[in-house]
């Protein structure tokens, strides 16, 4: 069955449909940056409070900035912008739902202004953003803006035909500001630290630079809430498209699959209103620091830790790792020597069961999450979610032959060529760069880690560090994974 509005009430039985009348929908957030993510988790939440009978004033309209994602406007306009979540786990309480709580979507390459004009309608009380790690424009190494990119100068020299992120947002609340519209609150649900901090810093360079006068109004006027989001969502392939059609009967162009767990930690920090999310099960907090902290250092450090070591083996799925007994050893070391202690306590979180839970996760044989996913994007992962880590343990005088390992890694897998001489492609924006720091072994310790905006300055001036990375380097290439890791596990025990 076509999954659209006519054949909704004809779909079969156990798929869960929206409990709320979709005509009665308005639109109150313009989320930029439409992805499996964001559709399984804030569009998630939305429709579940809309489920409940509130936050009808609250549907999304989606936003897409890059050519890419005219075709998932396509798909999803074809549906009437219906998508079906569907949860993958290894037990049987998982949910096959429709989800109503988007209703939209604009491209930017279709009307720039039109985009602009839906930014500053009234209506729209939340932005909210999901433009990967490095859609920030942030330089890792010292914190600032990168000003200096030609599509951000592009945006400065030409603030009503923008292509940015920091283009749109600050024509719009330009508009704003000028008719007497409130501002918006912005929202990051990206995966980075300090995330309502990051985007906070970034647009007001952006806006200072354009108009110093319109800077000041941002400032005083926009909040920027932190959060921590998690939701473990592969990308939607060809095979789950066909499994929904032949065990569900639903015939979704762009379905996304995702684990069953899901959290949201998010600072009460909105200036225009907000849905009551509270009621849908998102934790509102003064303080996401200490979630924040253990959710990317345990979760996505863990995922790295993880994906780069299983890709060389010859793995390509998360849970192949993990039915591997040693990838679990290590990666459970690396948890509770090197991550655990650096970590302060978490109101409400027993870190002993959060890290039983990563496991269970992460072993997830039903979702078959894509190592490829995971590897993604190395050098602007690594800044956020490895290094704080290394950091923390260079300066406390611990252990770093674990972490070492998690870089060294990503170092042969650069490479391109697996233990099993299967060839791939480097998933990286910035490929080249990276392939171009390993191709000579005898001076990658050099080139690598003294690429200050990856791996900053503390590292390559710790001679332990340094040292336990040649030597994770020399072993994976002389002895490969599986001896490599037996040989820093033995040195832990």
């Amino acid at each position: 069955m076509k999954l659209n509005r006519q054949n909704l009430h004809n779909l079969n039985a156990e798929v869960v449909l929206p409990a709320y009348n979709l005509d009665d929908r308005r639109q109150g957030i313009a989320h930029i940056g439409v992805g499996g993510f964001h559709r399984a988790h804030q569009a998630y939440y939305t429709d579940a409070l809309m489920n409940t009978g509130e936050g009808l004033d609250w549907a999304i309209c989606g936003v897409g900035l890059r050519p890419d994602d005219r075709r998932a406007r396509d798909d999803l306009a074809g549906q009437d912008y219906l998508f079906t979540l569907y949860e993958l786990g290894d037990t049987d309480d998982t949910e096959v739902r429709v989800i109503g709580a988007i209703t939209d979507m604009l491209l930017a390459e279709d009307s720039a202004q039109a985009l602009i004009d839906k930014l500053a309608d009234p209506q729209i009380r939340i932005v909210s953003l999901t433009i990967t790690e490095g859609g920030y424009c942030i330089d890792d190494s010292n914190g600032e803006f990168m000003a200096h990119l030609p599509q951000i100068q592009h945006d400065l020299a030409h603030p009503d035909e923008p292509k940015t992120v920091f283009g749109f947002l600050c024509a719009a609340l330009a508009k704003r500001r000028a008719e007497g519209t409130p501002a918006f609150t912005l929202m990051s649900c990206d995966n980075l630290p300090h995330n309502g901090a990051v985007t906070r810093k970034a647009l007001l360079a952006f806006a200072v630079l354009r108009d110093p006068a319109l800077g000041q109004w941002i400032d005083q006027n926009v909040s920027f809430p932190n959060a921590m989001v998690d939701r473990i969502t592969p990308m939607t392939s060809s095979a789950h498209r066909l499994q929904l059609h032949d065990e569900h009967g639903v015939d979704d162009a762009w379905p996304v699959v995702c684990e069953p767990f899901v959290q949201w930690v998010l600072e009460d920090k909105f200036v225009n209103g907000r849905p009551a999310w509270e009621n849908v099960g998102v934790q509102f907090t003064d303080d996401v620091s200490p979630y924040e902290e253990m959710k990317i250092k345990l979760l996505n450090g863990s995922h790295l830790a993880l994906t780069y070591l299983g890709f060389l083996k010859g793995y390509r799925f998360v849970h192949e790792t993990m039915n591997d007994p040693l990838f679990v050893r290590y990666i459970r070391a690396y948890m509770d020597l090197d991550v655990t202690p650096q970590l302060a306590p978490v109101p409400g979180i027993d870190l002993t069961q959060y890290k039983d839970t990563l496991v269970e996760r992460f072993s997830n044989q039903a979702i078959a999450d894509q190592l490829e996913r995971v590897c993604s994007d190395g050098s602007s992962k690594f800044p956020k979610f490895t290094v704080p880590t290394i950091n923390r343990l260079i300066a406390d005088g611990g252990e770093t032959r674990r972490a070492a390992l998690v870089v060294a890694a990503w170092a042969v897998y650069l490479k391109g060529v697996d233990e099993n001489g299967t060839t791939y492609s480097i998933p990286d924006p910035r490929a080249a760069f990276c392939q171009a720091l390993v191709a000579d072994d005898v001076l990658v310790t050099q080139r690598m880690l003294d690429v200050e905006e990856i791996f900053g300055t503390a590292i390559p001036r710790s001679p332990e560090f340094v040292a336990a990375f040649e030597w994770c380097c020399n072993s994976l290439r002389e002895h490969g994974v599986t001896r490599t890791l037996e040989r820093v596990l033995a040195e832990a025990d």
